[in-house]
């Protein structure tokens, strides 16, 4: 898999860009819960109010409070506060244009920032608890008496007079007790509590509660719309890019896949199926390709939301941190369960995939033989065979990956049920708030989900790196073919091709195909390769372009090694025409000018004429515009034959390869054929590889080839006096008298 990392490279830009993003969207939607838990905690269940520091408070009640502060802590806070009448001219302006019931001066909270509300929040919420805590236990005293301080007295004593009347220390005493007692509640729980009072406050006052609580609700309320908004433009965006860059990742591996095929020779081509190279090409990138794009967008985002979740869960709830431990060890026990199970079967689906593909090209390509066997029945059953084994394979790894969301939800749900469970009690303590609860769960399954993402994509990893791995031995492959670091040039190509001591061995095999060839082939004349089948005339045409490189000897064009020249400059000067003519999509003309593009249109006229394929051509409604299906499939054997050789024609080389080109055409197409070529050609090397022994009878030259030797060079009125071989194939086909 890092063997195609640097095809990454040219996408860092994009990288950068999605894990910014992914930051934004982790940290969106780790702060949604959080202002969630304080629209519960501080908007309904505070109504609004957000601390124990109240934002006004009437003059009797300061002096209460303050009866249970230290000098000090009194100090600071009738410091925070100002104290004003309703015959002050800011009265109302004071107090922010809330209606003003309250009859007595009121001390109104100066601007202060948020350290000092900090430090002021313990103080007044213990304070408040205090004289909310006498108010109540005056109000529920039984039989008027109330106990203070030891002492049983009438219920309408002033208790508040009457402790501001203890001495120091003594009073000091008591009010230690006290905070301890609220202290053990927590700084969230005090202010929970001291709500109460404060409301009470603010409705003795004459301010509107409701007011407080709903603007608050609105406020955090637009404020978690606005993040969740820009978590959903960073979503968007991380998909856009992750699939941007993605796509151009398997464009560029598909480029040079392509590329480094176009640049195999047959030996290469030997060693990788042609439905291999289909599959490397399309399935295997479309695997790297999500793979890319779930990484991008998980391999960053899982561990932020995991670990950040980890930490937002614990300063919820330090005490329940046991429950996130305990889903995790039973999500990663599953999840190892299901990687070891499914693990195996996703090496094998590419090499299914492979079989499947090279079954169904079998098929297609050879239905007509298929169809005049009837063996319909047998390759329905192979390709069944084929399909099922794919199949079933997909079928158990699906089974395993759709065990995987039942389980992680009846995890989540036992998570869920646990927190609540626990939570609830903690609650009843007062060791928690609801809305904490809340977020902690929500954290909960953020953490587990980020286990769940980042197992998918180690799920998928092994698959995608057998793809990768399939691309990379492609693209790793080094063509057996090069060409040299300084290569010749060809002078004035004259076409005389000369094998001097040629031995030919195909990769792997124990004999060589060739064995010590020499001849050599003039301008102006044809040289033929006659023999019988598997005697290597194929493969001696064969080194000529360089489709394979002598392991012996040297073939030389006008006295250069080919090997010692560019493969490109060496095929410029050669117009082939293979033994299995092959045709492209588009039209006659489009396939006639993939040898020379510039092609005026009465060239491309005087090939077809040549090939003797205008008169078919001309048949045709569309002529030259006529379509060609892939690989021909639309002309007969014949007609693509001659379509090849008019091909050839227009590039006009210097050396012309006929590899057993004219074995479909009749003979009387065939004479006419090579009477024409033979006036066209008439200043070019021209090599025929033949069957027949009437195409290659008038051949200045003909070569006799038998288990990859020759057996015989000369015309072939030589041949029939002197090579044995040759006699016998020529007898096979013509009486002595049409040989005569």
């Amino acid at each position: 898999m890092f063997k195609l990392a640097k095809y990454l490279k040219p996408f860092s830009a994009l990288i950068l860009a999605v894990i910014l993003l992914l930051f934004v969207q982790a940290i969106s939607d780790l702060s949604l819960p959080d202002y969630m838990s304080d629209i519960v905690n501080k908007g309904i269940q505070q109504g609004g109010i957000v601390n124990a520091v109240p934002t006004a408070v009437r003059e009797s009640t300061m002096n209460k409070l303050t009866i249970f502060m230290s000098e000090s802590e009194k100090e600071a806070i009738l410091g925070s506060y100002i104290l004003i009448d309703k015959t002050d001219a800011d009265y109302e302006k004071n107090l922010k244009a809330y209606p003003i019931l309250a009859e007595e001066p009121i001390y109104i909270l100066n601007d202060i920032d948020e350290s000092q509300i900090d430090n002021m929040n313990s103080v007044m919420g213990k304070a408040l608890l205090a004289v909310s805590g006498i108010d109540k236990a005056k109000a529920e005293a039984k039989d008027g008496i109330i106990e203070f301080n030891g002492t049983k007295l009438p219920a309408n004593t002033d208790l508040f007079a009457l402790f501001a009347e203890l001495p120091a220390g003594q009073r000091e005493e008591i009010t230690e007790s006290m905070n301890e007692q609220f202290t053990a509640l927590g700084d969230n729980m005090i202010t929970q509590a001291a709500v109460l009072p404060i409301k009470e406050e603010y409705k003795a006052i004459g301010i509107d509660t409701n007011k407080i609580q709903s603007s608050y609700i609105i406020k955090v309320g637009a404020l978690m719309l606005l993040i969740s908004l820009i978590g959903a433009a960073s979503t968007v965006a991380v998909g856009f890019l992750s699939a941007r860059a993605a796509a151009g990742l398997s464009r560029n591996l598909r480029r040079d896949i392509f590329t480094r095929v176009e640049g195999f020779s047959n030996t290469e081509f030997d060693k990788f199926s042609t439905a291999s190279l289909i599959t490397r090409t399309t399935n295997d990138i479309t695997q790297i390709q999500m793979l890319i794009v779930i990484m991008m967008r998980m391999v960053i985002y899982a561990p932020i939301m995991g670990v950040g979740g980890i930490i937002k869960a614990l300063g919820k709830s330090y005490s329940m941190s046991w429950i996130i431990a305990l889903a995790v060890i039973v999500l990663v026990g599953l999840i190892l369960v299901v990687f070891s199970v499914a693990m195996p079967k996703f090496k094998i689906i590419q090499k299914l995939i492979d079989r499947l593909n090279l079954v169904t090209r079998e098929n297609l390509t050879g239905m007509m033989v298929i169809r005049a066997f009837n063996t319909q029945e047998f390759e329905e059953n192979r390709f069944d065979k084929a399909n099922r084994e794919l199949t079933d394979t997909n079928l158990f790894v699906n089974r395993i990956m759709v065990f995987m969301m039942p389980a992680m939800m009846l995890v989540m749900n036992a998570v869920t049920l646990l927190i609540v469970w626990v939570g609830a009690h903690q609650i009843a303590e007062s060791a928690m708030q609801v809305g904490d609860m809340m977020a902690f769960m929500q954290y909960a399954m953020q953490i587990l989900f980020s286990f769940l993402m980042l197992s998918m994509m180690f799920i998928m990893i092994p698959r995608a790196s057998v793809s990768a791995q399939r691309v990379a031995e492609v693209l790793e492959t080094k063509p057996t073919i090069t060409d040299p670091k300084e290569p010749m040039s060809f002078d004035k190509v004259k076409g005389v091709i000369e094998f001097k001591n040629v031995s030919f061995r195909y990769p792997g095999a124990e004999d060589d195909a060739l064995k010590d060839v020499s001849f050599k082939a003039l301008p102006g004349q044809t040289t033929a390769f006659i023999g019988s089948t598997g005697s290597g005339k194929t493969t001696l045409i064969n080194l000529i372009p360089r489709f394979y490189d002598v392991t012996e000897g040297k073939v030389l064009i006008d006295g250069v090694d080919i090997r010692e020249v560019a493969q490109h400059d060496l095929r410029d000067k050669i117009g082939y025409v293979p033994q299995k003519g092959a045709l492209f999509s588009g039209t006659i003309e489009s396939n006639l000018r993939l040898a020379d593009e510039n092609a005026a249109k009465a060239e491309i006229n005087e090939a077809a004429e040549i090939a003797q394929a205008l008169e078919f051509i001309n048949e045709k409604p569309e002529g030259f515009e006529s379509e060609i299906s892939q690989g021909g499939s639309n002309v007969s054997g014949g007609q693509k034959q001659r379509l090849s050789i008019a091909r050839a024609l227009v590039k006009k080389p210097e050396i012309y390869i006929f590899d057993d080109s004219f074995s479909a055409l009749d003979f009387k197409t065939d004479a006419a054929l090579r009477k024409a070529l033979k006036t066209h050609t008439e200043e070019s090397t021209v090599l025929i590889v033949a069957q027949r022994i009437s195409t290659i009878m008038n051949a200045e030259q003909i070569i006799v080839l038998e288990d990859g030797r020759v057996v015989g060079i000369g015309t072939h009125k030589e041949l029939m006096e002197g090579c044995e071989t040759y006699q016998e194939i020529a007898l096979s086909q013509l009486s002595k008298e049409e040989l005569a």
